[in-house]
């Protein structure tokens, strides 16, 4: 029994939810080997092989592996497919556009947001936002899994010493092509990699009130901004900031919800958090029944009030 982690990387270096996923592999029982497709890549198989937990790094070469496009990986994965029993990748928006292909091709049921492993062949994961917890057996020969990377912990990056094998690239799929990308660059920490990250939601009225108010604390704290679907919806904050079941999902070491009434989609992306603090004039919003601490206010006094005593 051999389980496949799937990599996400900048070709350089490996992004920290494969770490999650390789804990999540480790778990399935078995050798955890981990793939490396990509352009110019050795220095992210180099990466991967120092993760604690892998025992073989599978390096594909090729200028088709650039940007990750999933008909290139998909078709990379189908071809090593037949040697793994769990073939599995981390739950975001590169793992969910790749792994569905997988799972179609093998004619196989897709697992997905596993939460838990609990044994080889039975998983956890949310549904209902959250709210449930299904447990889901799988008779599939090949096992392919999106991992919720907030359930696991993050396999150390480093004391590893996996081999590294270099296996054939498949040929690039001649339908598809990489036009072009628009990269946003960050002052701040990568939401779903922040240890602490200040939300906001559509109390704070505007998208000017959005940032005056939020951006102080952010910096005092060095933190991530976020924003909940009806502040994203508003235009209060871009998309990539949204946090909640159609947004990211994350488990931050301390998490400002500021002006957020706490809707279940909302709660669904972030009640993982370790520390939670609500701040809503609303005595009665949700978000204090998941908040460790919380402060019945209005935020345009108290977060001012809040960044003057830090």
């Amino acid at each position: 029994m051999t389980s496949l982690v799937i990599a996400e990387h900048d070709n350089q270096s490996i992004k920290g939810a494969t770490l999650n996923t390789v804990t999540a592999a480790a778990m399935c029982g078995g050798d955890v080997h981990v793939l490396v497709a990509g352009h110019n890549a050795g220095d992210a198989a180099k990466a991967a092989a120092q993760i604690a937990g892998v025992s073989k790094v599978l390096h594909a070469e090729g200028e088709h592996f650039a940007h990750g496009l999933a008909e290139n990986v998909a078709a990379q994965v189908l071809a090593l497919a037949g040697e793994y029993s769990h073939i599995l990748f981390p739950a975001t928006p590169s793992g969910k556009n790749i792994a569905p292909r997988v799972a179609a091709k093998l004619d196989v049921g897709q697992l997905s947001d596993v939460s838990k492993v609990d044994s080889p062949d039975t998983f956890e994961r949310p549904i209902y936002a959250g709210n449930a917890i299904a447990t889901v057996q799988s008779g599939d020969a090949t096992k392919v899994i999106t991992v919720r990377t907030t359930g696991f912990d993050a396999a150390a990056a480093t004391g590893g010493s996996a081999a590294v094998d270099s296996v054939d690239a498949v040929a690039a799929n001649d339908k598809v092509s990489y036009l072009g990308s628009e990269i946003a660059k960050l002052d701040r920490p990568e939401l779903t990699a922040a240890k602490v990250i200040v939300s906001g939601g559509r109390a704070l009225a505007s998208s000017e009130k959005f940032h005056e108010v939020l951006e102080p604390l952010a910096d005092k704290l060095g933190a991530a901004l976020g924003a909940s679907r009806a502040a994203v919806d508003a235009g209060y904050a871009p998309n990539d900031w949204q946090v909640g079941q159609t947004g990211k999902i994350v488990a931050p070491q301390l998490y400002f919800a500021i002006g957020i009434s706490g809707a279940i989609q909302h709660l669904a992306g972030m009640k993982d958090s370790k520390v939670i603090v609500a701040i809503n004039k609303d005595a009665e919003a949700p978000i204090f029944s998941v908040a460790d601490y919380g402060l019945e206010a209005d935020l345009f006094v108290a977060v001012p009030e809040l960044v003057k005593s830090l």
